[in-house]
């Protein structure tokens, strides 16, 4: 892992570390690992007082469901959407401790079970099965903040966890192609990757899926592109900061940018052709990203991992934002069959928070640096409900 660094008095490490090998991805998960962060609503404090994680409830630390669904504005959606929706969680190794982990998460917060037992949660290797990969805490850490965003976003949507058998490109698109295969509709992806002349196959093997809402993180690194965010078949999602003020939201946000080396990513990919619905001029390739939500570790979530982990942390990361708008899509129904649904962001635009502050790195332009309408690191804004993700 990275040694740490601080934002804000926060210090945090990266939960995988950089690949060493070309064709294979990294996870986007940021594990704060001291400093002062926000502290959560709790909607339940005392809802599972027989469990431990429920008697240290004054400890939990980072923003949980209460701040996501005020933030975003999807509290109501929360309330009566997502029943019978299914959001994939596409992840490498094995977290042997997923389950109950993502019980205790919800628990805590007051959600309603989600198990194996009464069909919400469902957990495949790449294949489908149960030949699970080998455990390795740092995707364990990476799997936990993933399950536990989609519970805090849609708390009544099913989650299925598919684990690749490695992070490289074949093995975790492999796992996309099964989420697919079990009906999933809207499919997170945490992780990414230096962009390469590879990618391009990889769009038509594995990410190609019309009428299925595919996300990908935008990276943790600041300004520049990672793959598979930079597929036109995805909605690529960058990251914010995320503050709680005194505004008629309640909220106000800016690009999460740390340094020159940490922040969401953003940029003009090297390979990838414009798709038709992007218009922005400065970039004659497809440009990264097209939405965003809270990713800074300084602002960062609340998650509960016990996988070589010691039960509640904090995290940041476009890791987070990534499983947050995959259910946010699920909130507002399935996309059109036919359609990419990053497409229909560009639509709504009047539907999105406007992100028009803060910058990831030093371009001289809109694709790192935030302004009114689209900018590279914050896309055309977060959610403000549901209607921009309708198709």
């Amino acid at each position: 892992m990275a040694a740490g660094n601080a934002h804000h008095n926060v210090t945090f490490t990266r939960s995988c570390a950089i690949p060493q090998h070309a064709g294979y991805l990294a996870c986007n998960a940021l594990h704060v690992t001291g400093g002062t962060t926000v502290s959560t609503r709790l909607a339940h404090p005392a809802a599972a007082t027989h469990t431990a994680a429920a008697q240290a409830a004054a400890t939990v630390s980072g923003y949980g469901p209460t701040d996501i669904q005020s933030a975003y504005n999807l509290a109501s959606a929360a309330a009566s959407n997502g029943a019978g929706e299914t959001v994939a969680i596409v992840d490498a190794q094995d977290d042997p401790n997923a389950e109950a982990d993502l019980a205790a998460y919800r628990s805590q917060f007051g959600l309603r079970a989600c198990s194996t037992a009464n069909g919400c949660f469902s957990k495949v290797d790449e294949n489908g099965g149960t030949n699970y990969p080998s455990p390795d805490s740092g995707w364990a850490g990476e799997i936990s903040l993933d399950l536990d965003m989609v519970s805090a976003t849609c708390p009544n949507c099913n989650i299925l966890l598919v684990e690749a058998n490695t992070a490289s490109t074949q093995d975790l698109g492999t796992a996309v192609n099964k989420a697919v295969a079990l009906g999933a509709k809207f499919v997170s992806n945490s992780y990414g990757g230096s962009e390469s002349a590879d990618e391009v196959s990889a769009d038509s093997s594995y990410y190609n899926h019309p009428g299925v809402a595919i996300t990908a993180s935008a990276g943790d690194s600041a300004y520049g592109v990672e793959y598979p965010a930079a597929s036109p078949y995805v909605t690529a999602v960058g990251g914010t900061s995320l503050t709680k003020d005194s505004s008629t939201r309640g909220w106000s946000e800016s690009v999460w940018g740390t340094s020159a080396s940490e922040g969401t990513g953003s940029g003009c990919s090297a390979y990838e052709a414009k798709p038709s619905w992007q218009t922005d001029s400065g970039c004659g390739n497809r440009t990264v990203a097209d939405v965003s939500a809270v990713a800074d570790p300084a602002t960062g979530v609340a998650v509960y991992d016990t996988y070589g982990a010691s039960g509640w942390q904090v995290y940041g990361g476009t890791s987070a934002s990534s499983p947050i708008i995959a259910s946010v899509y699920a909130l507002a129904g399935n996309p059109g069959a036919n359609t990419t649904p990053a497409a229909d962001l560009y639509a709504k635009t009047s539907a999105l928070n406007d992100v028009t502050t803060g910058s990831n790195g030093d371009c001289g332009s809109y694709l790192c640096t935030a302004g009114p309408g689209y900018d590279g690191p914050t896309g055309l804004g977060t959610p403000n409900g549901t209607a921009a993700f309708s198709g």
